[in-house]
């Protein structure tokens, strides 16, 4: 008996499992920080001391404020694009039932699952069919594609917990549909939508593959510490952007989040079908 409870879920031996997975996954992490505060270019243990100067110097540098003031651009458009195009579907996918519903919600949601490299690599094929410069333009577009799945699994959640009886009350009070949705649906579903923000402006802000096809001469910061890499003097100073990176990326993730299950506790004590 003792030695089947070994095996069953929740035992000794899936708790050591949890924890050498988190411990392998986030272990190359956690030396970024370390490193960056590193007085020597080489990261290697021990320490040779301790200084900020790697984070002092990298607002002195022009190239990285244009690089940073792209991904700013190319971030904010591509998640306002793509949370848009999220509450579009996802209200589609959820109110409503038509022919090829699951088909079309598959398809949407197929940029999770396909190669990123296939994926960009045909979008430059396409951009280059339409006679489009590459830019930050074409750069957003890509992002938009890639960030609407993660969208739709946001917004969906939201939508599905929301109650129609209050829409239905809406229209009986003699609201039209489009001002039932503004006044009555949007701010049910907000939390969910700025949820959706961040989640869009955090993976833009980190995506590096599809802006290596798609961006021009204006670099964002992912291709600008891609360009760094090849230059050892560079690395300390790469390592201190990283970390700026990944404390940006947690933080909105975690806001994200925070919002999501905010949102889903709403609508259900609002009578939501949403737990």
């Amino acid at each position: 008996m003792t030695a089947l409870r070994r095996f069953l879920p929740g035992g000794g031996w899936l708790s050591a499992y949890a924890f050498l997975y988190v411990v392998f996954l986030y272990l190359p992490v956690i030396f970024l920080p370390i490193f960056s505060i590193n007085t020597a270019a080489t990261p290697k243990f021990p320490l040779s001391g301790y200084t900020l100067k790697w984070y002092e110097d990298l607002p002195r540098t022009p190239a990285l404020l244009d690089a940073a003031w792209n991904s700013l651009v190319v971030g904010v458009s591509a998640s306002i694009l793509a949370t848009v195009f999220g509450i579009l579907a996802a209200r589609s996918i959820t109110r409503y039932r038509y022919p090829g519903r699951r088909a079309i919600n598959g398809l949407i949601m197929a940029p999770l699952v396909l190669p990123e490299v296939i994926v960009a690599i045909s979008m430059l094929l396409v951009m280059l069919q339409l006679g489009l410069s590459l830019s930050l333009f074409t750069v957003v577009l890509g992002h938009v594609l890639v960030c609407i799945p993660y969208s739709m699994t946001v917004l969906t959640s939201g939508f599905e917990g929301f109650d129609r009886s209050l829409e239905e009350a809406s229209a009986d009070l003699g609201e039209s549909a489009f001002g039932t949705f503004r006044r009555v649906t949007l701010p049910m579903v907000a939390p969910a939508i700025i949820s959706s923000l961040l989640v869009c402006f955090t993976i833009s802000l980190d995506e590096f593959i599809i802006a290596f096809f798609l961006t021009g001469t204006d670099a964002t910061l992912p291709i600008y510490i891609w360009g760094q890499l090849r230059f050892a003097s560079k690395l300390p100073g790469v390592l201190a952007l990283g970390t700026l990176l990944l404390v940006a990326s947690f933080l909105l993730m975690t806001v994200a989040e925070i919002l999501r299950r905010r949102a889903a506790r709403r609508t259900q004590n609002e009578g939501g079908l949403y737990a």
